[in-house]
């Protein structure tokens, strides 16, 4: 089974970031769609200055120790749900870096997600709708909602660099192409779970669909305009 998933995985790559690169301008126009002037998202706000304000503060071996296992953690998570078996995750003991071990050959996305994906964000967003079905929602979820983003966002950014060895095993054209959708995805589908909670992100969803094909039609009555 993995080994048809890896090589279905690999048969879209190419495809997948074209598309990705194309829904760019989607993704950038989605951000007006949200009412970052409400007191959800001011929560959120101040959740996401927190994260900052804390890792300022953190040890930067603790910080660094994070990092690699939340990394080691979501090579891992790719590896399960594309049926691979994972035997094992070693971090280095001088933080150095980590390895997740897995039987088959994997792909890209396995090889690829620690750099688009918040899995931590993801368990919250989990956590956050079973709190929910006990008790009210309140402003306190929604700001630690804005951690999440921001510690997404702080270990993408510093995971991405030249001597990463990832990146190259994917190219570094293909992560050009595909990472900065994806992670507009992933902050995207956070920001709109945050506002209306799993149905807001399936609009999200729907609201790129249909952006996407607006810019389309938009680029097609250009083009007949100038031929």
């Amino acid at each position: 089974m993995s080994y048809l998933i890896d090589k279905f995985i690999e048969l879209i790559k190419w495809p997948l970031a074209i598309f990705m690169l194309l829904s760019l301008p989607a993704y950038i126009q989605s951000l007006y769609c949200f009412p970052f002037v409400t007191w959800r998202y001011m929560a959120l706000l101040a959740g996401f200055f927190m994260f900052f304000i804390a890792r300022s503060m953190m040890d930067s071996a603790v910080k660094a120790n994070m990092e690699i296992i939340a990394h080691e953690m979501t090579h891992a998570f790719f590896a399960f749900i594309t049926f691979h078996k994972v035997k094992g995750i070693r971090v280095e003991g001088d933080n150095s870096g980590g390895e997740m071990a897995f039987e088959g050959q994997g792909n890209w996305l396995i090889v690829i997600a620690p750099y688009f994906f918040p899995l931590f964000g993801l368990f919250y967003m989990i956590a956050f709708s079973v709190y929910t079905l006990f008790a009210p929602a309140n402003l306190i979820l929604n700001g630690v909602m804005g951690y999440f983003i921001g510690y997404h966002l702080d270990t993408v950014g510093s995971q991405i660099h030249e001597k990463q060895t990832d990146l190259p095993k994917v190219s570094y054209k293909f992560c050009a192409m595909f990472l900065p959708s994806a992670n507009m995805w992933a902050i995207g589908s956070m920001l709109a779970f945050n506002s209306k909670g799993w149905n807001g992100v399936w609009t999200y969803q729907r609201l790129i669909a249909y952006l996407n094909d607006k810019n389309f039609n938009w680029f097609m009555d250009f083009i007949g305009q100038i031929f």
